[in-house]
Order: C-alpha cells, then structure tokens, then sequence
C-alpha cells in the first residue's frame, strides 16, 4: 500500500522526491477508515472462517473456496492496524521484520484473493452452465488443489517484494518500501505493476466477465422463481469487484508510463499518487465486503448464522426445526443446479 502522506509504500510504487503531494497530509481520516476496514474485516472473515470449521462441513469446491477467500481477506485485514499505525509517522523499533511481514501479507493477500474470486466464477460458470457434466470436477479434492496451486502462484508472486522491502530512514521518520539493486531498479517496478495488472486486469477481470455472461444467458431461460435472486447477486459481485479493483489497476499502469517517463511532470505525478492512494483504500474495502456477497447472502450460511445464533443467544423467533426444514428444501440437488443455495 502506498500511503503518500507518511512515504509508506507496502505494495512499492516510489516516486520522484522532488515531487511533493499533500494527500492527506497529518490527516486523521485515514487512521479512522483503516481501523473501521480492520473491523469489519475480522469480523466478517472470521465468521467465515469460523462458520466453515465449526458448523459447515466443507465438502464441495464452493466451501473450499470461500474458506480460502475468506483467509485470504483475514490475511490482508491484519496488517490494516499497522498501516494505521505508520501513517501517523511513528518510528519503528527494529521494523525491518515487520516491514516484510507487513508487505508479504499484502501482496500475498492481493494477489491470492484476485484469484480465488476469479476461482469462484470459474466455480458458478460450472455449477450452472455445465451443472451435470461438471460435477466431477467440482468435489473437495479438485478444489483443494485448485486451492494449494493458487497459493503457491500468489506466494511466488509476492516474494520479491518481500525480499526488497525494507525499512529506510528519511528526515527522522522511517518508511517501510522495496529497496531496488540500481542497475535494475525500473526493471522491477515495471515487472511488479504488470504482475498486479495481469492478475486482476487482464486475467481476472476478462474471466470473470465471461463466466457471469454465461451465467446470466442459463438463467435468463431458467423459470425457478430464485432466478432474479441470482442475476441481482450475479451483477453485485462483478460490479463490486470493478468497483473496487479496476480503478486501482487502472491506477498501477498509468504509474507504469510514469517509469517509462512517459509523464514526467510533477502535477501528473501528484494526480497519480493522490489516485492510487484513494484506489488502494477503495480496493482493500473488498476484503471486507467479500464475506457479505459470497457467505450471507447465500442460504446456506445464512441458514447456519441462524442456527448458531439460535443456539448461543437461545433466540427463541430462529427454532431449529424450522431451519432444518429450510436447510433440506435449499440444500436439494437438483436438475435446476443454476439457482441452488449456494445463491
């Protein structure tokens, strides 16, 4: 992350430093907002993840891949009170190890929750559109693969910015951001902006476009009346993740032509360092949002939150029969796999 007002650069973009932005500058705001996406965050993902291991049996590549989301999110979220913590300009005690614990959980949760999303579609895109013939290969062994072979990808990518970064000391305060060899500094920065740029733009962004497409085309000739449910729910994920993501990367390549001295002025530079530092905070918002559209919305987490809640706070409205019912008419596999409780 690139917080401009205290030099912090967790996801490592540098700038010229003749170049001076006053984003935020000894501002409060953004201490608030990141403590506010902590919370909800660790809330959200840890009932999750708290959910999946405790109460829903993870069986199906749908589960793995909302508990691996929602770990991915966690991972993120728990480096947000640090973040907090350095945009206020306090000194670090022997940061260098929490720099690159601090970075490497970052990207590693950038790059894995892209990409679990992304799995997610390519999920739906079989459940639905090839509902038989896929079912094979949406069992908890295929999507436990999927899974280790995402985070081995999301680890490799996440590694060099982890071996870079490091912490530097500038007028009595010290930011944590990749320290670059000379002779190949803007080799690294352009190789780091295109990882992010064909992880989520290029790759994820077309993939999911293609699956909801789909998607939407099963069940618009569909007459189960949870059809319309699952277009609203369809259109919200992938206008949440344009949402969120696209102005970001959008944001990650024109800094990339920035490099290349394609703009080489300081008012250009500073528009691009007060965009990437507003798109970063929208795209982290979606770690928070992500356990709403993918777990709560969907019946069968909802089903569950009732009947924990039912079973802990002795709610008397949320009887367990009433659940059970409800569980076994959502939880049916049928012929009409593009409307199931999954939505």
């Amino acid at each position: 992350m690139n917080t401009t007002d205290c030099n912090c650069d967790y996801s490592g973009f540098e700038y010229a430093q003749d170049c001076d932005s006053a984003v935020l500058e000894g501002s409060s705001v953004l201490p608030v907002i990141l403590y506010l996406l902590f919370c909800i965050g660790l809330i959200g993902n840890g009932t999750v993840l708290w959910l999946l291991t405790r109460h829903i049996k993870v069986k199906t590549m749908t589960d793995v891949c909302l508990l691996n989301l929602a770990l991915s999110d966690l991972i993120m979220t728990l480096t947000l009170p640090l973040w907090a913590y350095t945009s206020q300009n306090h000194l670090w005690s022997n940061g260098r190890v929490p720099c690159k614990m601090m970075t490497g959980a970052y990207q590693l949760g950038l790059y894995s929750g892209t990409l679990f999303v992304t799995l997610m579609s390519v999920d739906r895109y079989l459940a639905i559109v090839h509902a038989v013939s896929a079912l094979r290969a949406r069992t908890l062994r295929y999507g436990t693969a999927a899974s280790i072979i995402v985070w081995v990808i999301s680890i490799t990518m996440a590694t060099p910015q982890v071996v870079f970064a490091d912490m530097v000391t500038e007028d009595d305060s010290q930011t944590c951001q990749p320290v670059y060899p000379d002779n190949t500094q803007n080799t690294w920065k352009i190789l780091r902006n295109f990882s992010e740029n064909t992880v989520a733009l290029f790759v994820g962004l077309p993939v999911m476009a293609f699956c909801y497409l789909k998607i939407l085309l099963v069940l618009q000739k569909s007459r189960n009346s949870k059809k319309n449910r699952a277009v609203k729910l369809i259109f919200t994920i992938v206008c949440v993740f344009v949402i969120c993501w696209v102005p970001y990367n959008i944001t990650v390549f024109v800094q990339t032509l920035e490099i290349y001295e394609i703009i080489d002025n300081c008012e250009s530079s500073n528009m691009i360092k007060s965009a990437l530092h507003v798109s970063e905070i929208i795209a982290l918002a979606h770690c928070c949002v992500n356990p709403v559209i993918y777990a709560f919305v969907g019946e069968k987490f909802r089903m569950s939150l009732r009947k924990v809640l039912s079973k802990y706070l002795r709610l008397e409205h949320l009887s367990t029969a009433s659940l059970v019912s409800q569980r076994d008419t959502t939880d049916k596999e049928t012929s009409n796999t593009a409307v199931r409780s999954e939505y």
